[in-house]
């Protein structure tokens, strides 16, 4: 958790025109309406790209040199085979996480369905006829659980963005063995990254950030400090938990 922070200069000094292209790109977006939408979208994606790319090579690199090696551009600017390896990684993680995400709620609804809660007592929203307390709590519990268990799922895959850039090749579901066993550390490190997040929600939540300047601000917060250290934590967990040597190879 400490390297996050302690790399926070080293990644601001390594990725600032990344970052500076991120808060363009995504600042505009405000105003990216209709049409102009999707002429916007490409733009946000490859800012979005060359920034978790420079952010990345720079979070599983020791030094600088070492980041450059693994195709660093000047001031984190760099659009190569690494990002597009990026993108194809984190479309196999969305579509898997989207297969398990249907087949989880297909189960939950099959699960209530067999409840036999009353629907119309759900409709009027009367707690208290909707069904026995105890089977209420097992659906609760069952409930929990698969959420829990998704949330497994997408912590475990949320090293696949380092070891990508770490290995040179893409890694999507593989990702998921490297943080075999270290579930709850990473979990405790992403909430921790996290409250920049939770502190702009709640400001939001308050009626505080709004408009222009809420949204401005929204971006500052997530390209120049969300992002760097979010991709710092994973980077150091990455190469703390890394296994794989350069001698195997595997494109999953």
């Amino acid at each position: 958790m400490s390297a996050a922070f302690a790399g926070l200069p080293r990644a601001w000094r390594g990725a600032w025109g990344a970052i500076a292209v991120g808060l363009l790109a995504w600042s505009s977006a405000y105003m990216a309406l209709g049409a102009v939408s999707l002429i916007w979208a490409p733009v946000g994606l490859v800012a979005s790209l060359v920034l978790v790319g420079a952010l990345t090579r720079i979070a599983v690199s020791k030094d600088q040199e070492a980041a450059k090696q693994l195709g660093l551009g000047r001031a984190g600017l760099q659009f190569r085979l690494p990002e597009w390896r990026l993108l194809g990684a984190a479309l196999l993680c969305a579509v898997f996480m989207a297969m398990i995400l249907s087949v989880v709620a297909l189960l939950l609804l099959a699960v209530f369905g067999m409840a036999g809660l009353d629907a119309e007592a759900i409709n009027q929203r009367n707690w208290a006829a909707v069904g026995p307390v105890w089977k209420l709590a097992l659906l609760a519990v069952v409930t929990g659980l698969a959420l829990f268990g998704l949330l497994v799922m997408a912590v475990r895959l949320s090293l696949f963005a380092p070891a990508t850039l770490g290995r040179g090749h893409m890694v999507s579901l593989n990702s998921m063995g490297i943080a075999q066993g270290s579930f709850w550390p990473l979990l405790g490190g992403l909430i921790i990254v996290g409250l920049p997040k939770l502190v702009l929600a709640v400001l939001t939540g308050w009626g505080l950030l709004s408009g222009v300047i809420g949204w401005i601000v929204w971006v500052v917060v997530l390209c120049g400090l969300e992002t760097p250290l979010t991709i710092g934590f994973l980077g150091a967990a990455y190469r703390q938990l890394e296994y794989w040597t350069p001698g195997e190879r595997s494109a999953v």
